[in-house]
């Protein structure tokens, strides 16, 4: 069949994607060559995609009550009670939470109800959560939330400054991207991140910053800037306006008050401002460790400031440069998608409230923002909201605070959730559940972090009673009584709309424009090529405000606490490399799980010696939210005082790793963006008299173990466990039904027990009161052997002639483990990254490895901390 050329559902990258069709649900994936976003490259996640487009796990038809039902009823259920409930309690008493995983065309849809009929502000997204603070950034200076630089600025430029980015493992792509320009180029590179991660190790200088000093630092270089004559007066006095007593707010922002504040070395600082002076080229890329905090806003306009003082921008490789987290987060703030937003880029001003009721012909226009994502789940609790539709997010799981998140849930008195998966946390829940399409089904456009929108094209018919969201939407619509404004029969029909919009009553003010497309007939709709908006924002020196002028704002840095005795540590929260959100794809997939099997603590050595906790041991990490149990990961890359947590575990996976209980729900005060990076924190040893672990051809339905953690593997699952008292309730609780064979050692305290069908291995068990335990692959590989397995050997858990320990898997594409790397360097005497791809293939392929295999190739001593 041939290939089908969509876009990849995971990052804001937006990578191009060429996806073949097989037999049933089989998809051959490859990077799409054509696409300027990734030109053929694919980082891990979407190298695997194929591994996730099965129908386990998979929500496809609706329910009502948890009980199947047909959609008429579903939606006019829908439909029915949220007209009620506005008729009783008015508009803003009820809510849409929606998310970037949408495609544009479901985005504009929710938007236009919500805003244009229903009549009220009260749509957000999980967009907030990761970037709606540089969005309020790009406000404040520009007068429109533009992204002023492309991918193609990336190769452009001498010197790329990351900050709170963790690149090689969220955003693969770009990062191989900088890497080549580093190569070709001699690009520098300087990384600003409290925690050393992979993103630091081939760069030119790391600047382990203070969390929450990043006001300060930029401050301190703008200051250094301007002592050093860098400042561009001409670009300042044509496109720039500056607030009285500007710069009088960086007369204490000297070398040493700067790197007091932050906690680096002077000279270190000093070498970052002497780059930033000889590199004009220069781009400053910044994600989640910027917009995750309760002061985004003013660190967003801090890096922007910067640019704008020094004319460092609307040029080749010179701009600030926001990267999204979300494929379609993009797609979301050009139509409004955000509670605090209008739509096609327009605020709530009365003169945009009138165009867009005039365009849409809408008979109850909100004329004011909604609530944003933590306020509308704090007036859900309160009982504000009496009718909340989620759509294609998981906020039981990714809020700030999910336990009172839940307990909202919990009263709320009708919760409708669209999703493509049936076992999430948030689907609990829903009163009614509807079945959305998923990626592979898909059928519209998203815009990735450098304004270029893309299809995504279906490779697969809907399973079941799947649908798109904005059919699902549309309908709730229409039998709400608006038929004609809803009457899309495709998704060309809503974007050529959104086209429209863009450009009615324009005349150039906002540069999200896309009015060329306002008649785009649906032959050319099918076949769209990737295309970026806006041009080169800026070149001309002309902003979309007012006078046409960008504005500098006047930022501080605020007083940071020192720690509390009863809250001694500061949590930083993150993603891992082979994961997405709340792995309810990804953890479908063996290869993505494993390299990060478990929610993992990261915490200095030092820290972790005077709290009495081991590497590899568990500890309970206490907040003013809640609590949740993680296993213990050594790293001196870890600041001390400060611990590193995933977001991406839920009560589908893991007794632990929750996450979401644990931050503060305190937003920054202009865009509502949550601080996810600095909430106080508590450590505690949690002591367990056994550790073991489960492999099985099916997952346990209980596991009574106090923790308990679920991964993929080929042919089944594996069970990480731990707990203290009797084994013998936990073995009846995760073992099936078969042929036992048992075998216990008191003196060892081990407990190993093997259950077979027919000869073939249907799970075993393995437990320790001492630690030893036998390694998991070779086991693993027992599930969907070929042969009959030896019975002696399976309670060994080794066979009889034992093969090589890859050790933790590195190269998740080819399948590559530390041991079998450090053995290659060793024996072969390897070098390079570029030796080690040519013997093993690792790193040769999405390239997210290529850091942790640079840390193998150095001295003996720093591999012990390389993966």
């Amino acid at each position: 069949m041939k290939p089908v050329r969509t876009t990849c559902p995971y990052c804001g990258v937006g990578c191009g994607v060429k996806a073949t069709p097989g037999v049933g649900r089989a998809v051959t994936i490859e990077g799409d060559a054509a696409h300027p976003a990734n030109e053929g490259r694919l980082c891990s996640k979407g190298t695997h995609l194929g591994e996730t487009v099965g129908l386990e796990g998979r929500l496809l038809h609706p329910a009502i009550g948890g009980k199947r039902a047909s959609w008429d009823k579903a939606l006019d259920l829908v439909a029915r009670t949220f007209a009620r409930t506005i008729k009783e309690h008015g508009p803003d008493s009820v809510a849409f939470y929606v998310s970037g995983q949408l495609l544009t065309e479901d985005y504009y849809v929710a938007n236009k109800l919500m805003k244009g009929f229903i009549g009220s502000g009260n749509i957000d997204t999980n967009s907030r959560l990761c970037m709606s603070s540089a969005v309020a950034g790009h406000i404040r200076a520009f007068g429109e939330d533009v992204v002023p630089a492309t991918y193609a600025d990336l190769d452009e430029a001498d010197l790329i400054v990351l900050v709170g980015s963790n690149t090689a493992w969220c955003h693969p792509i770009v990062y191989q991207r900088i890497q080549a320009a580093r190569r070709q180029r001699g690009t520098k590179l300087v990384v600003v991140d409290p925690r050393r991660t992979e993103t630091c190790e081939d760069a030119d200088l790391h600047l382990a910053i203070r969390p929450g000093t990043d006001v300060a630092l930029m401050n301190g270089l703008l200051a250094h800037c301007r002592d050093q004559g860098l400042i561009d007066e001409a670009f300042l006095g044509q496109s720039v306006s500056v607030p009285d007593g500007f710069w009088d707010g960086l007369a204490d922002r000297d070398l040493w008050s700067t790197a007091g504040t932050c906690d680096v070395a002077p000279a270190d600082l000093r070498r970052f401002f002497d780059l930033f002076a000889a590199n004009p080229r220069t781009i400053t890329l910044f994600s989640q460790g910027i917009n995750q905090s309760i002061r985004g806003t003013d660190q967003v306009n801090a890096i922007v400031n910067v640019h704008l003082a020094t004319g460092r921008i609307g040029k080749p490789g010179a701009a600030p440069f926001s990267i999204t987290g979300q494929p379609n987060a993009m797609g979301g703030r050009e139509v409004g998608g955000l509670a605090s937003t209008l739509a096609a880029h327009m605020d709530f001003a009365p003169g945009n409230v009138d165009l867009v009721r005039q365009f849409w012909s809408a008979p109850a226009m909100a004329a004011k923002p909604g609530l944003k994502a933590v306020d509308l789940f704090r007036e859900l609790g309160r009982g504000k909201i009496k009718a909340l539709w989620i759509m294609a997010t998981n906020p039981a799981v990714s809020m700030p605070d999910a336990g009172a998140v839940r307990d909202a849930l919990s009263a709320c008195p009708f919760v409708v959730v669209s999703d493509c998966m049936v076992r999430t946390d948030t689907l609990a829940y829903a009163h009614v559940a509807l079945p959305a399409s998923a990626w592979g089904e898909k059928d519209g456009t998203v815009t990735n972090s450098e304004r270029r929108i893309s299809r995504q094209r279906p490779v697969f018919a809907n399973p079941g009673e799947a649908r798109p969201d904005w059919w699902i939407i549309s309908e709730v619509a229409r039998r709400m009584g608006w038929k004609s404004p809803f009457a899309y029969d495709r998704p060309a029909d809503i974007y050529r709309e959104h086209a429209r919009l863009s450009t009615y009553r324009n005349n150039g003010r906002r540069l999200f424009d896309i009015g060329h497309h306002g008649a785009i007939s649906n032959p050319d709709y099918d076949a769209l090529e990737p295309f970026c908006w806006g041009g080169t924002p800026f070149a001309d020196g002309r902003f979309p405000t007012g006078d046409g002028r960008a504005r500098l704002v006047s930022v501080r840095q605020m007083e940071l606490a020192d720690p509390l005795v009863q809250w001694p540590f500061t949590l930083n929260t993150g993603r891992y490399r082979d994961q997405w959100h709340t792995m309810t794809r990804t953890g479908l997939s063996a290869r993505l799980s494993a390299h990060r099997r478990e929610p993992l603590v990261e915490i200095h050595p030092d820290d972790a010696a005077d709290l009495g906790i081991a590497d590899s041991g568990f500890a309970r990490l206490i907040t003013a939210q809640g609590e949740s149990v993680f296993r213990v990961q050594l790293s001196d890359g870890q600041r001390h005082g400060e611990a590193f947590v995933p977001i991406h575990w839920t009560d589908q996976q893991s007794t632990g790793g929750r996450t979401g209980r644990l931050p503060r729900p305190l937003v920054d005060p202009f865009s509502g963006q949550p601080g996810f990076k600095s909430t106080p924190l508590r450590i505690e040893p949690l002591v367990t008299e056994w550790t073991g672990f489960l492999v099985s051809a099916v997952e346990p339905s209980s596991i009574a173990a106090d923790y308990a953690t679920s991964s993929r593997v080929s042919g089944g699952w594996l069970v990480e466990l731990a707990g203290s008292g009797d084994t013998a309730k936990l073995a009846e609780s995760v073992l099936p039904q078969g042929e036992r064979m048992e075998v216990n050692d008191a003196a060892r305290g081990q407990t190993r027990i093997a259950v077979l069908a027919d000869g073939r291995l249907k799970a075993a068990l393995y437990l320790s009161r001492s630690g030893g335990l036998p390694s998991r692959d070779w086991l693993i590989g027992q599930l969907d052997a070929a042969e009959e397995t030896s019975p002696l050997a399976l309670l060994a858990g080794r066979p009889a002639k034992p093969a090589p320990d890859r050790g933790p898997i590195v190269c998740v594409c080819f399948d590559v483990g530390m041991k079998t790397i450090i053995s290659a360097i060793a024996s072969e005497s390897l070098t390079t990254l570029e030796e080690v791809g040519v013997s093993l293939k690792a790193g040769t392929n999405c390239g997210s490895c290529r850091p942790a295999i640079t840390r193998l190739l150095k001295p003996s001593e720093e591999i012990s901390n390389a993966v």
